[in-house]
């Protein structure tokens, strides 16, 4: 059987055209210094491959402003130089030593299906024998911290404990390797924990005096509560 010529997905091409009208057209210039002088961003991402999880969206981020990087339930490993592929920190070296950022942003999110997968022992990782079981063993320390499911705390509300200790576990690991951590000693580079929880769009920021994840505004625009207080009509 002869195999399919591949299509390229038609909402892609539609989504292409509907950024050439707008959004290209509004901002050709910066494209055009973009291309010119190469990327200088500030702010480094390390967020979720969740396709609900977008980080340009939710910063409504411009085109050079973020770098970002995106992974299975965004975790960081421990700094670990061999011979093995390592694609998040790759791009870690890159941000720091060469695009030399001054942020980096540890962003988790609600409903994570990484964790998830972690944490249901019935079901297990998602593919306990290749790249995914391997790759969230990386939330075990973070586990070990929360001291499990609690005997009376819900499995949604283990989940998202899970998550926010993962944030800080992925912090922790950033501060593994050497040049993120004299640069942070220095005072050339931030490091920051943030949580998007996707049913509300409530973005929630690690404080990290207290270890608590405290909202980033003080109060969501009347617009969102009404659309939030319609929803659970």
């Amino acid at each position: 059987m002869d195999t399919p010529t591949p299509q390229f997905p038609e909402r892609l091409t539609e989504g292409y055209r509907a950024f050439l009208d707008e959004r290209f057209s509004r901002e050709k210039s910066r494209y055009e210094e973009l291309a010119e002088s190469g990327q200088t961003p500030k702010i480094m991402l390390i967020g979720c491959c969740d396709s609900r999880v977008s980080p340009e969206v939710i910063f409504d981020a411009s085109p050079g402003e973020m770098f970002v990087v995106r992974n299975v339930a965004n975790l960081i490993p421990q700094f670990s130089p061999d011979d093995q592929l390592h694609g998040t920190s790759a791009a870690l070296e890159y941000g720091v030593q060469a695009l030399r950022v001054e942020h980096i942003v540890v962003l988790g999110h609600g409903r994570c299906g990484g964790i998830r997968a972690f944490a249901d022992d019935a079901q297990g990782p998602l593919s306990p024998g290749d790249f995914i079981g391997k790759w969230i063993t990386l939330i075990e320390p973070a586990a070990r911290r929360t001291g499990g499911r609690g005997r009376n705390e819900s499995f949604e509300g283990y989940v998202e404990r899970l998550a926010l200790a993962s944030i800080q576990q992925s912090l922790h690991n950033l501060r593994t390797f050497p040049c993120i951590k004299i640069l942070e000693d220095k005072g050339r580079l931030q490091l920051h924990g943030a949580y998007f929880a996707v049913a509300t769009g409530v973005l929630m920021l690690l404080d990290p005096e207290t270890g608590q994840f405290i909202p980033a505004v003080g109060e969501m625009p009347k617009k969102v509560q009404m659309i939030r207080a319609s929803e659970a009509e």
